[in-house]
């Protein structure tokens, strides 16, 4: 079987034509260098000016400012318990009620001892007048007289004696009912009705604490305060009481309260903030993270603290220009608050720095804006690492 010569000519000129115009593409790429990297997908944000403030962050414990055990100063049967466990009572608020009965007669017979010694001592001044009188005369004997005189003092002293009785009397009866000493909440009721409480019993009958107003106890290092001090001088210094496992907003108060010595121990000083608690979101006892704000730094230019990378040459952030393309700057770090960072120096406002995908980026690249991505609620990784930050300067 033999091939016709036409076709094999055919194809040695397609393979020609091919070779003649795939050199000149060649020598074209080579000509310009390395190829072209697609642009770089990532997100951005924009460098912004405005106030920042100046925190101290730690954690703290909410305290009562004040804590009643309420205890009986008189014995007796206990006939009525007038509240319920965790009720919100008012001062004077009636709490417990002892019998009265023996009290009461101990009062009626004080006011009767003093009535009849005040009736003796009015005869005493009576017979004391009479021997004055005679004794002006001139037929008056002394030794009467000074009897007579003896006699309206005792009488006075055993009155004054028989007041203080009876006020001691008044005060007995007054202790068979318990009142509330503050506004506060009621704790657990040790005894019910019918026990018999024992005067000057070592455990209380309950405990009213008072939640509104309310203080956070924190410490902070050292370090910082002579910053607080001067702050304290100047204005009021507001504090911020947050939930440490989600962030959240408790409270805000005022620092109201700084220890006259810096525990040697701990180089920490102790501090108090009082806070109204309106809507009792301040338990007694439990822990929160605080946030002492002593003063707010004007006009500052800040970017997302994930804008910010660490290089050879220290803090560095990509800024995207006009046509797309990235240069990278050294910046200067003031400090971070939360999840954003105060520049020195290096960007200004609104400029564009990239805060996602800068490791695959080398200056000159080009890039692409793609939507940022939300982030996902705290973990507890993220909570170990707020604990780590606390006592620092945010």
């Amino acid at each position: 079987m033999s091939f016709s010569p036409v076709p094999i000519r055919l194809i040695a000129s397609i393979v020609s034509l091919a070779l003649f115009t795939g050199c000149p593409g060649k020598k074209d790429a080579s000509a310009q260098g390395k190829p072209q990297m697609p642009p770089v997908p990532v997100n951005t944000a924009l460098a912004v000016r405005k106030d920042m403030p100046l925190d101290l962050r730690t954690f703290g414990n909410v305290e009562p400012i004040a804590s009643v055990a309420i205890k009986a100063q008189v014995g007796g049967e206990l006939i009525k318990v007038s509240f319920k466990e965790g009720d919100d009572v008012k001062k004077g608020d009636l709490l417990f009620t002892i019998q009265p009965r023996l009290y009461e007669t101990q009062l009626a017979q004080a006011e009767a001892n003093l009535l009849r010694d005040r009736a003796l001592a009015t005869n005493s001044r009576r017979e004391l007048a009479r021997q004055e009188q005679l004794d002006a005369k001139g037929g008056g004997v002394q030794e009467a007289l000074d009897k007579a005189r003896t006699q309206v003092e005792t009488a006075d002293a055993i009155v004054k004696a028989d007041e203080a009785l009876v006020l001691i009397a008044q005060t007995q009866v007054g202790y068979t009912t318990v009142e509330s000493p503050l506004d506060g909440r009621t704790g657990a009721i040790r005894l019910r009705e019918g026990n018999l409480v024992k005067a000057g019993d070592d455990l209380p009958l309950t405990t009213v604490v008072q939640l509104k107003p309310i203080y956070v106890t924190f410490a902070l290092p050292e370090q910082h305060l002579a910053d607080i001090r001067r702050g304290v001088d100047a204005r009021t210094l507001p504090v911020i009481a947050r939930d440490p496992k989600d962030g959240h907003t408790l409270g805000e108060g005022t620092l109201v309260f700084i220890a006259n010595t810096v525990d040697m121990t701990t180089g920490t000083v102790t501090l108090k903030a009082s806070f109204t608690n309106k809507d009792v979101t301040l338990w007694p006892g439990t822990f929160v993270d605080v946030v002492l704000r002593l003063d707010t730094q004007r006009d500052a230019v800040v970017v997302p603290s994930p804008a910010v990378t660490n290089g050879q040459r220290g803090a560095q952030v990509f800024v995207v220009k006009a046509d797309s393309t990235v240069e990278m700057r050294n910046v200067t770090v003031v400090r971070t608050v939360g999840q954003e960072s105060i520049l020195g120096s290096g960007v200004e406002a609104g400029e564009k720095v990239i805060t996602n995908g800068q490791s695959r980026l080398l200056p000159g690249s080009k890039v692409i804006e793609k939507p940022a991505v939300v982030p996902n609620k705290p973990t507890s990784q993220s909570g170990t690492a707020t604990r780590q930050r606390r006592g620092e300067l945010a």
